[in-house]
């Protein structure tokens, strides 16, 4: 009979290494993808890692931030790489990916780590010094994680450990956030910027309360789409402040009461102007009741400085069906947006405003105790875009909006056709042609495609409404292959006051640029490359003439380079 042991004494473990996260307890979901996995894709680059450095890891030194901006200075900081997926039921195998965007090509010449690992919580960790790296390597670009299936929920947490030499910071724990406490309605009750003129948002009330058909319909750039909700259809603000609205009125969801989600990451008002009639109105077929615009982070882009902005409200307000118009100012990380910028529009026209910024922004910096209610880590995803909670305080500002107009004295409707559009309002009336439409559009006299052939393979596509699954922008688009022998141009006569040129930005050096000519005379040049990744974008292309004919040409002088025309915004 063999003697029983006890335990043989295991090795000294390694001593474990300073760390700080760049991800904590993320929550993540994969989305569908062609092939049947779901993939969860976050961006790291132009910034992105060391924002999640300084959000979710307290790194404070700005000698070790700037590292992060680059490849190299990644690998002289990073030894290897923590990371754990925990998803609730049976574990199944996930794939870790962490791009680095290359200098030639970025989407291709970079180095990716990868490593496989089960969904069960437990840690699993990669030796940078393992891999063989790309001598193109730039910078950081995105971390993935890949599952069999879509349509699964985890939480993730990715953490740096550290070369000798570096010393990492404090953690910092976090409370969950209290949405019952009186800090938290206090903190609701300061995201009203301006209880504006109430008539039409409590004529929707009134009019959903009765029973009768109403449409609720959100306007905006990524954060309107949802990112950083998980699930990105349910949990995002735009969502459970349509629910609110619902259980103002007594109604069911999916009663009497319609929603719809037209969030395009990236996207200013410039391009929100073209997408209204499509995204928004279905081109004739829905009339919303009540429209909530969100572009206060992404307007930097717009090139008019609000006059865009200003175009876009005064579009919809003045639209047939009279739709109440509630503006809704978030913020980035750092306390960025323009409301200072755009809030002029609501106060001329006397719009109810919902300013997040002034709701949480102050407050980061307090205690509990000095009625803090919710941390940087807590309300952001990322540099960009909130996490769930995030998105309640969002929707809970709306709700508490939709409350007060509930709740108030009615009064008279206000017209705004006589007042001066603060910040211009040339483009009020501007209407999207493209492919769909082009042969009926009266402002079109004649064209001339070209080479240009249809259905790029290449346009942003978003999750609309309450779908998972993505919807292509800009269907109706032209698309240049880039392999003609003979002149690549596009050509029109169309007559308007003012064009824009509706197109797709791109990181790859395999797209290239556009010259835009009226009458002969260059107006316009279009460098794909500029934002550095792909997305839908607008310029305005001719403006403050009169409405006539003109000639248009778009030329793409590099024969073998892509292009994307998504289509012509007209005022005509």
């Amino acid at each position: 009979m063999s003697e029983s042991r006890g335990p043989v004494a295991p090795k000294d473990p390694t001593a474990k290494r300073p760390f700080y996260y760049v991800m904590r307890d993320k929550e993540i979901l994969g989305y569908p993808q062609p092939d049947g996995r779901g993939i969860s894709f976050i961006f790291e680059s132009d910034g992105r890692l060391k924002a999640a450095a300084k959000l979710f890891g307290n790194l404070e030194d700005e000698s070790m931030l700037t590292e992060l901006d680059t490849v190299e200075g990644l690998k002289k900081q990073v030894h290897s790489i923590g990371v754990s997926v925990q998803k609730s039921g049976e574990p199944v195998k996930v794939k870790f990916c962490f791009q680095m965007y290359g200098k030639k090509d970025p989407y291709n010449s970079g180095t990716t780590l990868a490593m496989e690992l089960d969904s069960d919580g437990m840690e699993m960790v990669m030796d940078l010094s393992l891999f063989d790296w790309s001598d193109d390597d730039n910078v950081p670009g995105q971390i993935r994680f890949e599952f069999p299936e879509p349509g699964l929920q985890a939480r993730v947490s990715v953490a740096f450990y550290l070369n000798d030499g570096y010393t990492a910071p404090e953690l910092k724990d976090d409370k969950e956030v209290d949405t019952s406490s009186a800090n938290y309605k206090k903190m609701i009750g300061k995201s009203l910027m301006q209880k504006g003129n109430i008539h039409r948002l409590k004529a929707a009330i009134d009019k959903a309360r009765k029973g009768e058909k109403v449409e609720v319909a959100f306007i905006g750039g990524s954060i309107t789409q949802g990112a950083g909700a998980i699930p990105i259809n349910t949990s995002c603000y735009a969502y459970n402040a349509f629910k609110g609205f619902c259980d103002i009125a007594g109604r069911g969801y999916e009663d009497n009461v319609g929603y719809t989600k037209a969030g395009v990451g990236g996207t200013p008002s410039e391009l929100g102007m073209l997408r209204y009639d499509h995204d928004v109105t279905e081109d004739g077929k829905k009339f919303p009741d009540v429209v909530v615009v969100e572009f206060a982070v992404n307007d930097e882009g717009d090139e008019t400085q609000g006059e865009c902005f200003d175009s876009l409200v005064r579009k919809i307000y003045n639209s047939p069906q009279k739709p109440a118009v509630v503006l809704i100012y978030s913020v980035f990380v750092d306390g960025y947006n323009l409301q200072d910028r755009l809030k002029p529009v609501g106060e001329a026209y006397n719009l109810p405003m919902v300013s997040i910024k002034d709701a949480v922004y102050d407050q980061f910096y307090l205690s509990e105790e000095e009625g803090g209610v919710v941390s940087k880590n807590r309300y952001f995803y990322d540099m960009y875009h909130p996490t769930n909670t995030g998105h309640r305080i969002m929707a809970d500002g709306l709700i508490n909006i939709f409350k007060i107009a509930d709740e108030s004295e009615d009064e008279a409707d206000l017209d705004i056709t006589d007042i001066a559009p603060p910040k211009g309002g040339e483009f009020e009336n501007v209407y999207l042609v493209d492919r769909f439409n082009i042969d009926s559009a009266p402002a079109v006299i004649s064209y001339d495609k070209g080479v240009f052939g249809i259905n790029s393979p290449e346009v942003q596509a978003v999750e609309r409404n309450m779908d998972l699954s993505v919807t292509p922008e800009f269907a109706g688009n032209w698309f240049y292959d880039g392999k003609s022998g003979s002149d690549v141009v596009f050509r029109a006569r169309m007559k308007f006051s003012a064009l824009l040129i509706g197109y797709m930005d791109s990181a790859s050096p395999e797209v290239g640029c556009a010259i835009v000519y009226v009458d002969g005379e260059k107006k316009l040049d279009i460098d794909p490359h500029v934002i550095g990744w792909q997305h839908a974008n607008a310029l305005i292309a001719f403006r403050g003439g009169p409405a006539k004919e003109r000639d248009v040409e778009i030329r793409i002088p590099e024969k073998d380079k892509r292009f994307t025309i998504l289509g012509f915004g007209i005022v005509d």
